[in-house]
């Protein structure tokens, strides 16, 4: 480690442990000497002068929480000594923004392999899209999912099947012996999936089978979100072609789908097959299902790879699982990634309404229009206010593996998690299942629940997502392919089956912000044209509709 310590902004009373510091060690940082009392675990910060009862503690260079009772210079800040503060926002309070955007010579020019679809977007994949209308259909979805993936290849191999196979024949045989000793997997072990070459669709990435538990009996609200959900898949760049079952008296019903999927696309044009259970038995909708789909895949397979620039792309930007390094080392990185596309002329996402919460000022500053601040706010009040109302504010935001990792308040975990949407102006605001045709840098309205996000930022017209993460997590979706990427080595070492990229070597100071996103810009474009992640791998196809209620 090349670095004891770190301290964020110039303006912070905290300075972060970047390894274990035990009690008594005497750090020198800056042409300061601090005594620590206690042992500050990595990850962890101490503050850097005595702090009374409700003074300020500042990270970031923003107000992240005020003292509870008195802290020594050198201790750690905790949940016992530290609640959450932040500074009070509004758009009356709106200060000019300025933006350098970085130097991005190098990446003039880069292309990625993508599908052009005949709407001008680009997708980074191509996938069939097979959803239920209402969860009465799950099972009928889950059949046909069996049946495709099965005989076109698309399953995945019965590596803990055959496992529990082979149990069973010792079992049976009077070997129990055998079974006890018998060790469980160690190290990487994936079930990877099927080989291409055993595809006859070979241009088709995969066929994606939905489920969820609405549709009816909720709010007609909740309904319509779902189907605008849907719509938003639908004209998605990543999908070629779309089958849909409906029972028939659902709430969420094919006009409202279909209306809403022309109101993001005119002239969509996609094949959609839809197919209802209550026109006649099951038998004669499954087995029309089945034939239109695949009538529908032979189309799909026409389409092919060709160079695209990589300002085609369109990246969300998440975090999940987050540590005491996620605001210093991957999402800084991400952040960069994101100046950088930005600076070309791309599109970036930056979603997690709950983990913004404390940094809405500086968002404030930086939205190019009055009437986007405006919609940010507003969004923001509404969300908020929902959660107050249940007794479930933002700041009761981290997990007890955030506090754990040093994410103490819901303001330092914002603030750190704000960093991935970098410095640029944001361009446009949207509200849960809308879809902005502007460039530049963008907030989308989602939870930060891990899979609620990505599914939502999915339905925003993310065609890759960047995921960083401190703890781990396996979170994918059906049809975007999320690239996770870790915030420190350890991470990256331990769960290398889950993790794309290592931010580790920032942390160490091996590598530099601008390094380590170089290093990463370069594996997107790769994924981007083809490249699975571990999580496409592990058919990692997480699907979690927000119905609009509290969640964070």
């Amino acid at each position: 480690m090349l670095h004891k310590v770190l301290k964020v902004n110039s303006n912070d009373n905290v300075i972060v442990a970047l390894r274990d510091l035990p009690a008594g060690e005497v750090v020198d940082f800056e042409g300061e000497k601090y005594e620590l009392p206690y042992t500050v675990y990595a990850k962890h910060k101490f503050v850097t002068q005595d702090l009374a009862i409700g003074d300020a503690v500042m990270m970031y260079g923003v107000l992240v929480g005020r003292a509870s009772q008195p802290i020594k210079r050198g201790e750690p800040i905790t949940t016992y000594n530290l609640k959450h503060d932040s500074e009070p926002y509004s758009t009356a309070k709106r200060q000019p923004y300025s933006w350098t955007p970085p130097d991005v010579s190098k990446w003039v020019g880069r292309t990625f392999k993508g599908y052009k679809r005949s709407d001008g977007k680009v997708g980074t994949y191509n996938y069939w899209l097979v959803i239920p209308l209402v969860f009465c259909e799950n099972r009928n979805v889950l059949t046909l999912k069996d049946a495709f993936e099965r005989e076109l290849g698309y399953a995945q191999p019965d590596l803990y099947r055959d496992q529990v196979r082979e149990f069973l024949h010792l079992y049976q045989h009077g070997q129990m012996d055998v079974i006890k000793k018998i060790e469980p997997f160690v190290g990487m072990v994936s079930p990877g999936t099927l080989s291409e070459t055993k595809r006859p669709f070979k241009n088709v990435d995969g066929i994606k089978f939905l489920t969820h538990e609405g549709g009816c009996g909720g709010t007609r609200q909740d309904a319509h979100t779902l189907c605008s959900l849907f719509a938003s898949y639908a004209v998605h760049p990543n999908v070629a072609g779309i089958t849909v079952l409906s029972l028939g008296c659902q709430n969420s019903e094919e006009k409202i789908l279909m209306d809403e999927i022309h109101k993001r696309s005119p002239h969509f044009d996609k094949p959609l097959y839809i197919f209802e259970q209550q026109q006649g038995t099951e038998a004669e909708m499954m087995s029309g299902a089945i034939k239109q789909t695949f009538l529908g895949l032979i189309k799909a397979d026409q389409h092919e790879r060709e160079d695209v620039p990589i300002t085609e792309l369109v990246i969300g930007l998440k975090c999940g699982g987050s540590d005491g390094f996620s605001g210093i080392s991957a999402n800084p990185v991400l952040g960069q990634v994101s100046d950088i596309l930005v600076a070309l002329g791309g599109k970036t996402l930056l979603a997690e309404f709950p983990e913004l919460h404390g940094v809405e000022q500086e968002l404030l500053n930086r939205c190019v229009t009055e009437e986007k601040a405006a919609k940010f706010e507003k969004l923001m009040r509404d969300y908020s206010g929902k959660a107050d109302a249940v007794g479930s504010a933002f700041a009761f935001n981290p997990s007890p593996g955030n506090i754990k990792d040093g994410l103490i308040t819901d303001a330092i975990k914002s603030a750190g998690a704000a960093k991935k949407g970098g410095s640029a102006p944001i361009q446009d605001v949207t509200n849960y299942t809308e879809i902005s045709s502007e460039k530049g840098l963008q907030l989308v309205c989602t939870p930060g629940n891990d899979v609620e996000a990505t599914t939502g930022k999915t339905a925003a017209g993310a065609t890759v997502i960047l995921f960083t993460t401190g703890l781990g997590t396996p979170t994918g979706n059906p049809i975007c392919p999320v690239m996770k990427v870790a915030t420190n080595s350890t991470l990256a070492n331990k769960m290398s089956d889950v993790i794309d990229f290592d931010c580790g070597p920032v942390v160490t100071g091996e590598q530099t912000i601008q390094q380590n996103a170089d290093a990463l810009l370069e594996e997107i474009i790769q994924v981007a044209s083809g490249k699975l992640t571990h999580a496409q791998r592990l058919a990692q196809d997480d699907f979690i509709p927000w119905k609009r209620g509290v969640s964070l």
